[in-house]
């Protein structure tokens, strides 16, 4: 039972669960003291001891319900309306044709999964495929692919092999009994791919939300399908939480410092040095600081609403974002994006400022009349944009004031560098004043980019 628990715990692992070692330990020390006879409590027990949220106790409910679900045989159509013909004359379902009661399984010397079969022991008959699922390490299934390779094993494991010999010798001295006996193993194909199935469900969720998670962080943002979209949200959220993880523990600890040996042993020299007292090194760093100009313009607005999307989820790492979105000209959306849903916020934005022609000058003219003071020697400027003006004054210049009041100056251009410069573009112009110029078409890229800027704080 202990290994059908640590795959229980891999399953919910899989629905989104997030179980650690210890949550793992606890849910088993109380599965032991509730048992595993009544269903209801054990999977209110899972609930109370593995569940943090009202999604993970969804996740963790339907996934409870398809693993503790035991497989049942199926019946052929025809098998079951012949049982059903001979249950109304009051026959024996089990009976062959020449009426023995055992339907002639043990005069005709056949095999266990043949007995099995005829005899309509369901019990017996899941038992089977449980135990040969084990033996099959269906557990390990991860990818639709291997649906036939486990389907195949199981059924090996149950002795497919000796079944067709059976039906084979029973075709020329019994046709009958051998015509029972293959409606019974289609029967048997069914039940053992639905196993297969629930498994795949269970066990290969994981890979396969990893797969397309590993699709998505590489495709390019301005092409995502509408039908992709809340995907990618997810998506960036979690990159969101990862770089939470990786930078905010880092500064909980650089708050308090590293221990100053020498100061400490000055301190306690009265208590013969036991370290009663103890001084700590805090070495300043600077809060991070971040300024956000977002182009939302119809060519790169879906990069910039998974880009504020990400920034705005930082709230652990960065103490202070303030971001701002433009096309013909600026406006400020920091309150926006902190009231409201992302999808509700960037409709909002969208309405005010997007899908206009770029501006980069009056865009830049915008922000230097109104929060060129925002910025200061610890502030990181981010610029995303295709840096497209429509040959419009780019005001350059502006740019140039900007990277001196900052700390630095990240350009993130969604365009493949093969065509900047080409056309209507500035990027080389604006290159020259930046700290540091990317790509940033994929939201593998945006993840490294944002992770390099929060870096420069630790």
């Amino acid at each position: 039972m202990r290994e059908n628990l640590h795959r229980f715990f891999r399953a919910a692992r899989g629905a989104g669960v997030r179980v650690s070692p210890a949550e793992s330990i606890d849910a088993m020390r109380a599965v032991s003291a509730v048992g595993f006879s009544d269903r209801a409590v054990l999977r209110d027990t899972f609930l109370l001891t593995l569940a943090k949220t009202q999604d993970e106790k969804r996740a963790l409910g339907d996934c409870f319900d398809l693993f503790f679900s035991a497989p049942e045989p199926q019946q052929d159509s025809a098998e079951q309306s012949r049982q059903d013909d001979q249950g109304e004359q009051g026959g024996n379902p089990s009976a062959d044709a020449h009426g023995d009661n055992s339907g002639g399984a043990d005069d005709e010397n056949v095999g266990p999964l043949a007995q099995m079969l005829l005899s309509q022991d369901r019990t017996a008959i899941s038992a089977a495929i449980a135990n040969a699922s084990g033996a099959a390490s269906l557990s390990d299934i991860r990818y639709f692919t291997q649906r036939g390779i486990f389907q195949t094993r199981i059924l090996d494991a149950m002795g497919i092999q000796r079944l067709r010999d059976d039906i084979d010798n029973l075709t020329a001295s019994n046709p009958a009994l051998a015509e029972r006996l293959q409606d019974a193993l289609s029967g048997l194909r069914g039940t053992v791919r639905d196993a297969v199935s629930q498994a795949l469900l269970l066990y290969g969720r994981e890979e396969a939300e990893n797969l397309r998670n590993e699709i998505l962080r590489n495709a390019p943002l301005a092409r995502i399908e509408p039908r992709q979209v809340e995907q990618m949200r997810v998506l960036i959220r979690q990159i969101a939480r990862r770089l939470r993880e990786r930078y905010s523990k880092p500064r909980k600890r650089q708050r308090r410092g590293h221990l100053d040996v020498r100061r400490t042993l000055r301190r306690n020299a009265a208590w013969g040095g036991i370290p009663f007292l103890t001084a700590w090194k805090r070495k300043h760093r600077d809060r991070p600081k971040i300024v956000a100009l977002c182009d939302v313009s119809g060519s790169v607005a879906r990069v910039s609403d998974f880009f504020l999307l990400l920034i705005h989820s930082l709230h652990e790492v960065v103490d202070d974002v303030r971001s701002f979105a433009f096309s013909g000209h600026l406006i400020e959306v920091s309150r926006i994006l902190e009231s409201k849903s992302p999808e509700e916020a960037m409709k909002e934005i969208m309405s005010k400022v997007g899908f206009g022609s770029s501006d980069y000058g009056n865009s830049f003219a915008d922000f230097e009349d109104g929060w060129m003071n925002t910025i200061t020697p610890q502030t990181t400027v981010i610029v995303l944009g295709d840096a497209r003006s429509n040959n419009l004054d780019p005001r350059a210049d502006i740019l140039r004031r900007i990277g001196e009041r900052s700390k630095r100056l990240v350009w993130l251009n969604p365009e493949g560098r093969m065509v900047w410069g080409f056309g209507d573009s500035e990027m080389p112009r604006y290159a020259t004043f930046c700290s540091v110029v990317r790509q940033c078409a994929t939201a593998q890229q945006l993840e490294r980019a944002v992770s390099d800027i929060v870096a420069t704080y630790q």
